[in-house]
């Protein structure tokens, strides 16, 4: 039995989002029926097809004719969970809206993953990303050596919205088992931006510099060697900076080049420029160091660090041949995930007997995790923003760091923003009395989170095995670099490390240098998978009684966010690379400068290059479609649209049918009359630092709203109030601080240790 044995999804959901959120529900066993129109999915031609509808059966529904939605609604009666990713207006045209369905059948779950919003004029656009990512500032927030906006060549933005639903539905089929009701649950594209772009500081910014393609930061940078290859050197954290200082026979210089960056910076250059990049990787691995080298994401998919973390998997196609894809990005140890096979063509929905629900009165007031207890032990992005996410869904999250600190904490909007929700509790395991106080709080917590390193847990006493034994029902999830198998399993490991290896930072580069996504793709990307694993183990320790231990990585995610991307067979078609500045993939799939701003079109067929000609008098052509993106058109439309106002130009090309949006920069954001009509973003007050803007939430559900209640916490703001809460009794408590096992803050973000 695993996590969603039994459970039945109807998926009417086409494209990225709504079926990757089915794939990851599908993995664990829930029996997924895809239900395609005449003509199959729009994006049944590209290779992220057969990964997003893997462990499904599709069959063929017209939902325009009486038939069809008749089918549809006796399918849906018998299921647990349906999925759309109509534009809004469409479901209610067809009454399979959220209250019409869930009104209709008590315990259903009806997740709707609209592309972009569920109101406005943007919200109505066909979906594509390129035009998601302007909207919501995302392209403005890459790095780039020209103050233009940025397409990125992996739809991140997707990515984490069918993350995000994978949590959002499986939390309240969680809430289900108490209540007994389903409820209607909405993950958006702009959901799917709120967790992929994490804190609003990129919005903030002043337009340059924003960040350089190859990187800022000398110890977090990308370096170009004497061979003419690239490598990233992540010494995030001092103690690998200084490393790297000794490897280069630079120790005397190091405390005064640790403060001068731009001297850092150029003596770095010159240095890692004398030697071939596998000399320089040679000698700082062998330090300790963590770097690694640029390669194409077809090297890391076939290479062996995926293939001993048991993440690549290969399936028959009738046509296809034999296709390759991504295994599942997280391993739950006693309920595992499976892929059984490719998606199955049946001739017609099967016959399941209807749902019924049994309401039990046992209603949450909150977001549909309340009552769930989490100890994160996580830092930095990874496992830390893991924990916001989850506290943002109703969990009570304890942020527990030692007297050093998360090595991230700062009063700065990263931290700020992926920490917040949780209460903090100071805590000094290598004291006495802290083990033990920690294992006391194991034994009524739900789930505990860390990303040490591979080994750590068990060298602190606090691994799955040690808190099993006090609390069988513990659900214990840890996040590494590599894996857990394998020679690189105790290396340290960074974002950008997996961004390097595993091809992204050469995708967004193309055929120029290698380029550091400004969003750290991996970390987000776990923070999603981690909170998503968790609530699938919630759900299984409903069924099972017992909890267990998760485990995923950081390489997972540089697979999973590249899922599409990575799917193989022979003849597939290419990827789309980037480039310097990339603006977009071709002249019609690109954004354009006004006379007082950027906007984005994407034309897929000729009569949208002729409509979008038309509207700006010029002639496109007969075979306009693959124009390259700085061509002879692109030229001429770049002059047009550079002679226009943005907002005239945008109602014209509206007008004519033409997919046309604008990009955003982070100030116009935050003022944006279409993302505060969806609820983007929202203020918030730190009681220290003063006012801030977040996202607001990650999915939205009809009976258990979610949403964060509290602020990040200070290094050990909440000590004492913790501990009282969960049960410590207060002289245990005094001894407890009196021993320095656990410390309150000073009120200014430090500890103030006895």
């Amino acid at each position: 039995m695993t996590a969603y044995s039994g459970v039945r999804i109807a998926d009417f959901s086409q494209g990225v989002a709504g079926p990757m959120a089915a794939m990851l529900l599908g993995d664990f066993d829930a029996e997924v029926v895809k239900a395609e129109p005449p003509g199959g999915d729009r994006m049944q031609g590209q290779p992220g097809y057969q990964a997003w509808n893997r462990n499904k059966q599709v069959v063929t529904l017209d939902l325009g004719t009486a038939e069809g939605l008749a089918a549809a609604k006796a399918l849906i009666a018998g299921a647990d969970v349906a999925i759309f990713d109509h534009a809004p207006g469409r479901l209610e045209a067809l009454g399979l809206d959220g209250a019409t369905l869930t009104a209709a059948n008590p315990g259903l779950v009806h997740a709707w993953m609209p592309p972009y919003g569920t109101s406005g004029r943007w919200s109505q656009l066909p979906a594509h990303h390129s035009l998601l990512a302007g909207l919501t500032s995302s392209a403005f927030r890459q790095g780039a050596n020209d103050d233009v906006p940025i397409h990125l060549v992996l739809p991140l933005l997707w990515y984490g919205q069918a993350v995000m639903g994978a949590a959002a539905i499986g939390a309240a089929l969680l809430e289900r088992t108490r209540s007994g009701l389903g409820q209607a649950v909405i993950v958006s594209g702009l959901h799917g931006a709120a967790e992929v772009n994490g804190p609003v500081k990129a919005l903030l910014n002043p337009p340059l510099p924003r960040g350089t393609p190859q990187g800022a930061n000398p110890r977090y940078k990308l370096y170009q060697c004497a061979d003419g290859e690239w490598f990233f050197l992540g010494t995030l954290f001092t103690n690998f900076y200084r490393k790297a200082f000794e490897v280069l026979g630079l120790e005397d210089a190091f405390e005064a080049l640790e403060i001068d960056m731009l001297a850092a910076r150029d003596l770095l250059e010159e240095m890692f420029a004398m030697r071939t990049r596998d000399e320089w990787l040679e000698a700082l691995q062998a330090n300790d160091v963590p770097c690694a080298a640029v390669r194409r994401r077809e090297a890391w998919f076939a290479g062996e660090s995926v293939a001993h973390g048991g993440l690549r998997r290969t399936f028959p196609h009738p046509t296809l041949g034999e296709v390759a894809m991504p295994g599942p990005p997280a391993v739950l140890r006693n309920t595992p995930p499976s892929i059984r096979g490719l998606a199955q063509p049946i001739d017609a929905p099967p016959a399941w007997s209807p749902r019924t629900a049994t309401p039990t009165g046992d209603e949450v007031s909150g977001g549909p995790l309340t009552g769930v207890r989490i100890l994160n032990l996580g830092t930095v992005i990874a496992g830390a923003y893991a924990g916001g996410i989850l506290s943002n869904l109703g969990a009570e999250v304890i942020k527990v760091e030692p007297p050093e600190a998360d090595p991230f904490r700062s009063d700065m909007a990263g931290f700020l923003s992926y920490n917040r929700g949780g209460r903090g509790l100071g805590l000094n395991l290598r004291k006495p009395g802290a083990r033990e106080l920690f294992l006391d709080l194991a034994r009524t917590a739900d789930v505990v989170i860390d990303n040490y390193r591979w080994g750590v847990r068990k060298r602190l006493g606090i691994d799955y095995e040690t808190l099993k034994a006090v609390n069988p029902r513990i659900i214990s999830c840890s996040v590494n670099a590599y894996g857990e198998k394998g020679p690189r399993a105790p290396l340290p490991g960074f974002d950008p490390l997996m961004q390097s290896e595993g091809g992204m930072m050469a995708a967004q580069g193309g055929a120029g240098p290698p380029i550091l996504y400004t969003i750290p793709v991996n970390d987000v990307a776990t923070a999603g998978v981690v909170t998503a694993s968790v609530i699938a183990a919630l759900n299984a320790r409903e069924r099972t009684g017992e909890g267990q231990e998760i485990v995923t990585s950081l390489m997972a995610q540089s697979l999973l966010f590249q899922i599409a991307e990575n799917v193989t067979y022979e003849g597939r078609p290419s990827n789309d690379d980037g480039g310097i500045d990339c603006i977009g993939v071709r002249a019609l799939c690109r954004y354009y400068e006004c006379s007082d701003g950027w906007l984005g079109i994407v034309c897929e067929t000729q009569a949208e290059a002729a409509a979008l000609g038309a509207a700006l008098g010029i002639d496109v052509g007969d075979a306009p479609l693959l124009a390259a993106r700085d061509g002879d058109l692109a030229q001429r439309l770049d002059a047009a649209f550079k002679g226009r106002s943005r907002a005239a130009t945008l109602d014209a090309l509206l007008a004519a049918g033409v997919a046309a949006a604008p990009v955003l920069r982070g100030p116009e954001a935050l003022e944006d009359e279409w993302l505060a009509e969806n609820r983007f973003l929202e203020p918030w007050e730190h009681p220290r630092i003063g006012p801030l803007v977040s996202a607001r939430a990650y999915a939205d559900f009809s009976r258990t709203p979610s949403g964060t209640i509290r602020t990040a916490p200070d290094l050990g703001e909440h000590s004492v109030e913790v501990l009282a809460d969960w049960g410590i009794a207060p002289e245990r408590i005094e001894s407890l601080l009196e021993a320095g096992a656990i410390f309150v803050g000073d009120g200014m973000g430090g500890p103030a240790l006895r």
